[in-house]
């Protein structure tokens, strides 16, 4: 009884340790909630989808913003294309800040094989002003905890992220 206690326990934390290290920024459990804008432990931007299938607004946001900017390249709900890699895949890997990082900076990898572009987007307000969106979005692809597709439905849009998109759109 003991053994089978012990490897249930190692199975269970095994198991624990994989669910974190899925996502590149470590656990998407959200802890904290600023005016709708949902945080890991960390201090990461996250998802919150209700029971209902309800989602975010940054997730809802995100998701739109997305299937502007970024599916072109790298396919419709982050699954990737022949052009770009699923992004729901690359950030498994990556850090919130790495991918903040990349989105502003572009990246450019050259090979004997292939080459690989992602353009900056750092000064485009359309895409810079919602990095966040976009984290949020592609996490919560990335985690499975949204499906394919539009959300079905989403919170309000927050006094506070009216407010952020106005101020960084210039209005």
């Amino acid at each position: 009884m003991r053994i089978a206690f012990g490897a249930g326990m190692l199975l269970a934390v095994v198991m624990s340790a994989a669910t974190a290290a899925a996502d590149g920024s470590g656990d998407p459990a959200a802890v904290k909630n600023e005016d709708g804008k949902y945080y890991d432990k960390d201090g990461n931007p996250t998802y919150k989808v209700a029971p209902d299938g309800t989602v975010d607004w940054y997730t809802y946001s995100g998701f739109r913003r997305y299937h502007s900017e970024c599916h072109v390249c790298h396919g419709p709900d982050a699954e990737g294309s022949s052009f770009a890699p699923a992004l729901k895949d690359s950030l498994k890997r990556i850090s919130y800040g790495d991918f903040l990082e990349v989105v502003a900076s572009g990246r450019k990898n050259v090979g004997t094989a292939a080459e690989n572009v992602m353009p900056a987007f750092g000064t485009n307000s359309n895409v810079s002003c919602y990095m966040d969106d976009l984290f949020i979005y592609i996490r919560a692809r990335a985690n499975d905890a949204v499906g394919r597709g539009r959300p079905a439905k989403h919170e309000e849009k927050s006094d506070a992220a009216a407010k952020a998109e106005k101020s960084c759109m210039g209005q």
